[in-house]
């Protein structure tokens, strides 16, 4: 789950802009990916909004036309479909990353989990059919020693392995677009797409406020029910993953959509919901991934010991309550809401 954030946008914009050149923000929305995105900005040069947002429509585009599985002409597409292509430089460094990222958590990332993910009903392609009985054939397809980057192309060892990107690929979306955005000299600036976030600066002198939404099971839009908390940030990525907008429930038990690549289920812990920071939107999409995955004991040993990342989580306690736990660097800038 990935759309989990509601941004706490200029909410007095037109006044703001009324006010003086100094503190004019523009902002450029759009739909993309089966979602939304919304870029704030403010930059001592000219740059009008329907321009950036023809350049940034051009990078997204091109970007899903490399890493969407949702797009049967896409580059990843064609990979997991055996054709002999080579990858691209958006490949190339989600790979890159995605290979830190599970030699990092001891496998609990990993990108060769398609098979599982449509066996249980989840992602592009879905056809929920897993049983006992295929466990052992499934996981024999998962693992990242599977996987190799080899003269520019991806080599499996099995043609039928998948590789499925997802679990990053919307943060690195929003490491793109700010990329973008450095390079036109904006100062400051907040990129949201589908809930993942990246700022810079502040708006208006003040740290960028970000909402976290509360991860109940009837919780289908963002921003729709009370915030959980309010986090404040700048010159920070930040991405949360949870458990309670794409889930299913059969036989009185919910099957959520983060996969347990060690034991072919989806993973069964009580963590609801992480929110990670990290310098890059990918890598913190992908450090909640891993948190949602290890559940939120081992997450906390995970996060302490990478001091690197930040992280707010929130699980449930035994009686059917909420808790949470946060980094010590976060404690001064998230404030909760009365639960």
């Amino acid at each position: 789950m990935k759309s989990t954030v509601f941004i706490i946008l200029v909410s007095m914009l037109s006044n703001m802009q009324l006010c003086s050149k100094e503190v004019e923000f523009s902002n450029v929305r759009g739909f993309i990916f089966g979602s939304t995105y919304s870029i704030v900005y403010q930059s001592s040069k000219t740059i009008a909004p329907d321009s950036l947002k023809k350049n940034i429509e051009t990078i997204l585009h091109s970007f899903e036309k490399s890493l969407s599985s949702y797009d049967s002409s896409s580059l990843i597409s064609r990979i997991n479909r055996n054709e002999d292509v080579k990858a691209d430089a958006y490949i190339e460094e989600i790979y890159s990353n995605s290979v830190m990222l599970s030699e990092l958590s001891g496998g609990a990332f990993d990108i060769t989990v398609g098979p599982l993910m449509r066996a249980w009903g989840f992602g592009a392609n879905a056809n929920r059919n897993f049983t006992e009985q295929k466990r052992d054939s499934l996981l024999g397809l998962v693992g990242m020693d599977k996987v190799r980057m080899e003269n520019g192309r991806i080599i499996k060892s099995n043609p039928n392995v998948v590789i499925d990107f997802n679990a990053m690929a919307k943060g690195f979306s929003v490491d793109l677009v700010a990329r973008h955005l450095n390079g036109l000299g904006i100062e400051n600036y907040l990129v949201e797409i589908g809930g993942e976030v990246r700022v810079r600066g502040t708006r208006n002198g003040n740290l960028w406020r970000i909402g976290i939404d509360r991860p109940s099971d009837d919780n289908f839009v963002q921003g729709r029910l009370p915030l959980h908390a309010v986090i404040q940030i700048t010159d920070r990525a930040m991405a949360t993953s949870g458990n309670y907008r794409r889930f299913y429930i059969e036989d009185g038990v919910k099957y959520a959509h983060t996969m347990d690549p060690k034991t072919g289920y989806p993973a069964r812990n009580r963590l609801l919901s992480v929110t990670a920071l990290a310098d890059e939107c990918g890598i913190a999409d992908g450090i909640a991934t891993v948190c949602m995955a290890l559940g939120h004991e081992k997450a906390r040993e995970f996060i302490n010991s990478h001091p690197e990342y930040s992280v707010f989580m929130i699980y449930s306690t035994l009686d059917g309550g909420m808790e949470s736990w946060m980094s010590e660097s976060l404690k001064e800038y998230i404030t909760e809401a009365a639960q």
